[in-house]
């Protein structure tokens, strides 16, 4: 039995809850995982690099060869790669093995990701893509506030391998609603060979609806990457308070997302203008007042709420620009988050070597930030010519 369509975005939010817990635990199960398996600290951390780089790599890769495949079945072969992936995870009898499960299981993942935010905005009512696409971003908020711990608290209790069994489990439940509620959305699959869907990139407004979504969110990813010692080292927080403000950070990310996609479908360029402006101002508050404990626990929430609320609307963005490859684009879009990333944490770091100080990072991550506002004028002046008429903010 199948729906029209107002099943799938819940289904397929409990998929991104379940694979993005997938990726987001193995920093609080890296201890065990490095005891058991006899390995360093620093060779298991490097899962978590193999699963960003799969990401990265396996998002294009994957999405382009798929290109010709109908989504329903499609994202439900995904699922059921995701989903052996982690529990080969479960079952790895060795460090070599676990690597190879942790990178297959990212080689699929941004292809999920780029099909359910396509099918999810096909099935949305119309001007409602955006808050749509939100809620599944939802499910990545969820994961970060409620799936990371009670997958760490798991592992705790029952060992490693119980986290990646649940993850299992979690992500095999999403597999049979999306079997039973997700429809085929045919029309927002037509079948194109690889290479033509290849060349929407050449359309100067997708490569910049990308670039938005890269540099609007490095400033942030930066601050994320070294919240710690910033919390500890600028704002005067105590260590074991971090983990309760990442808490904090956690759940006005899940507000933001969700204010976010509805200002999005209202008025989607001066929404991600608007936003990115206090996210830059939010930053440069804490680089330069320091926070303090008080100011501080507001502002990491207030972090949290902005640099979320952007997402919803650069990713409809992205669709749009990119009708005629829309899995394709967003795939690299999602990509080119996973590189801003990269560099964000590299850039940071070279700050803090560099003796500026650690509140030079979120002067620096506001600097960026700004230069996302930049980039995301270009774009709203592009649209307001191709419209010929002048830009305006209602």
């Amino acid at each position: 039995m199948r729906t029209s369509g107002s099943g799938s975005v819940p289904a397929l939010m409990l998929c991104v809850f379940g694979i993005t817990t997938g990726e987001f635990v193995v920093a609080g199960i890296l201890p065990d995982v490095a005891g058991d398996l006899t390995v360093s600290i620093p060779a298991a951390g490097l899962l978590v690099t193999a699963y960003a780089l799969g990401m990265i790599v396996g998002g294009p890769a994957v999405t382009a060869l798929t290109a010709r495949f109908p989504r329903r079945p499609l994202i439900l072969a995904l699922l059921g790669i995701a989903i052996l992936g982690n529990v080969a995870s479960a079952v790895a009898p060795a460090y070599p093995v676990l690597f190879a499960a942790r990178v297959v299981t990212a080689l699929v993942t941004s292809t999920f990701f780029a099909n359910a935010i396509v099918i999810a905005a096909s099935t949305a009512p119309p001007g409602r893509q955006a808050s749509t696409v939100s809620k599944l971003a939802f499910g990545m908020n969820l994961s970060m506030i409620l799936g990371a711990p009670l997958g760490t608290l798991i592992g705790n209790e029952l060992g490693w391998r119980a986290t990646f069994a649940a993850v299992a489990a979690c992500c095999a439940l999403g597999f049979a609603l999306v079997l039973r509620l997700v429809p085929d959305v045919r029309d927002a699959a037509p079948a194109t060979s690889a290479v033509a869907e290849l060349r929407v990139f050449r359309d100067r407004d997708v490569q910049i609806a990308i670039a938005v979504t890269a540099v609007g969110n490095a400033g942030l990813l930066m601050v994320f990457t070294y919240f710690a010692p910033l919390l500890t080292g600028v704002s005067g927080f105590a260590p074991d308070a971090v983990a309760v403000l990442l808490l904090v950070y956690g759940v006005g990310a899940a507000v933001g997302n969700l204010a976010g996609g509805r200002l999005a479908d209202r008025a989607l360029m001066p929404s991600q203008v608007g936003l990115l402006g206090l996210l830059a101002g939010a930053l440069l508050l804490m680089g330069v007042a320091g926070g303090g404990t008080v100011l501080g626990a507001v502002m990491v929430f207030a972090l949290g709420a902005l640099g979320f609320s952007v997402i919803p609307g650069m990713q409809i963005r992205v669709l749009t620009t990119a009708a005629a490859a829309p899995t394709l684009a967003m795939a690299v879009n999602a990509s080119a988050y996973q590189l801003a990333a990269a560099f964000a944490a590299w850039l940071g770091g070279r700050i803090i070597d560099g003796g500026l100080g650690l509140p030079a990072v979120y002067l620096t991550g506001a600097a960026v930030t700004v230069a996302g506002i930049g980039v995301s004028c270009l774009a709203w002046l592009r649209d307001h010519r191709a419209q010929g008429r002048p830009v305006t903010t209602t």
